[in-house]
């Protein structure tokens, strides 16, 4: 028997963990499910969007509008910008994987916040950047002071999250101004704005009107959150022109489907319905915080779709309580990630992070 030598894989696949979706929550009998691990709209889909999608679509032997002419033109009409300065991608994870690619290789360095999306450290691991994973300070927020003391000579890619993923603030107006003055023109700093329309603090930072003085800017937006696509798989950027122009080279062809491009596309037709539906979750978002704050736990400022228990070694013990109880969140090891869903799964979780708090008092605040 010949022994055959083990495939070469490439070693930075060592360096980070892959990434792992939100868990489908456990059956109990008796009980409704919930899925609030991976920050899905729970509203239902548009009306307009679905009788769009349920239309007899092109035929399946023809390749989708490679340059989603219609979709980018509806983008630049919603927020001001020319077609030019958009690119329509797989979803916000190809636009990760894209933009460090044009970025990004073992010769430079990659900077972002900790913890933050699990997909900054895989992306930039695969590309064989250096990472510096800045932690967040003790309110969850960006500590952009250490971000831009990290930022070197080598840098490539800085990424920036507002709100933060999985923690929930956002990074302020006068931060961003003040980070982007910061940091080199050469240094690519992606603005990944992926729950902007939750955002209901008014101080939260607006970087689409900071692209003409910043080119090395680039916002990261999807239409999986606030317009509840996350199965159509669009997502986009919105950037100088030369920046699409190197993301073009590095995103997949043909990736976006007809159907998927119509749906957003229509979408964004109804985009003030949009912008009232994500008000809606917002305010159940501050209603839910406020109730675990009134339970006695710390929860960071919330501007997601989502809040943010900072259990440390109790995260695991927490998941299995909520999944006890029909519940999936999301544990990220230092802490619990709640997805705003339906009011019963709401108020379930409630009891069970009421009782998981007379059992670990030493987590109240």
């Amino acid at each position: 028997m010949v022994t055959a030598d083990p495939v070469r894989l490439r070693a930075e696949l060592q360096t980070f963990p892959p990434y792992v979706p939100g868990r489908a929550p456990a059956e109990v009998a008796g009980l409704a499910p919930y899925r609030l691990s991976s920050n899905e709209n729970h509203l239902d889909p548009l009306p307009a969007v679905l009788e769009a999608i349920s239309r007899p679509g092109a035929a399946p032997t023809r390749y989708p509008d490679d340059a989603a002419v219609a979709l980018r033109q509806r983008i630049g009409e919603v927020f001001g910008v020319s077609p030019d300065r958009t690119i329509v991608t797989t979803g916000a994870s190809e636009l990760l994987v894209a933009i460090t690619q044009i970025t990004s290789d073992i010769r430079t360095e990659a900077v972002y916040p900790w913890p933050s999306f699990e997909m900054y450290p895989q992306v930039t691991g695969l590309a064989g950047a250096k990472r510096h994973a800045v932690p967040l300070l003790p309110d969850g927020r960006h500590d952009l002071e250490a971000m831009a003391r990290a930022v070197t000579g080598d840098t490539g890619i800085v990424f920036l999250c507002s709100p933060n993923n999985p923690t929930g603030p956002v990074l302020t107006h006068e931060e961003l101004t003040s980070f982007l003055a910061r940091v080199p023109s050469h240094v690519l700093v992606a603005l990944d704005e992926a729950y902007w329309e939750f955002a209901t603090d008014p101080h939260t930072a607006r970087g689409i009107e900071l692209l003409d003085e910043h080119p090395n800017l680039v916002l990261l937006r999807t239409f999986s959150k606030a317009h509840g696509l996350a199965g159509m798989r669009v997502g986009y950027a919105i950037a100088h022109e030369d920046v699409i122009a190197g993301l073009l080279k590095a995103v997949i062809p043909f990736g976006v489907t007809q159907v998927s491009q119509t749906a957003a596309t229509i979408s964004l037709d109804h985009h003030d319905e949009v912008l009232a539906r994500a008000r809606v979750i917002a305010d159940q978002r501050d209603e839910f915080a406020d109730a675990l704050r009134a339970q006695g736990w710390t929860v960071p400022q919330a501007q997601g779709n989502f809040v943010w228990l900072p259990l440390g070694d109790l995260s695991d013990e927490f998941e299995i309580a909520a999944s006890l109880q029909a519940l999936a969140v999301r544990n990220l090891g230092d802490g619990v990630r709640i997805s705003v869903g339906p009011q019963e799964g709401l108020e379930r979780v409630l009891e069970v992070s009421a009782a998981f708090l007379r059992d670990h008092p030493r987590l109240a605040h």
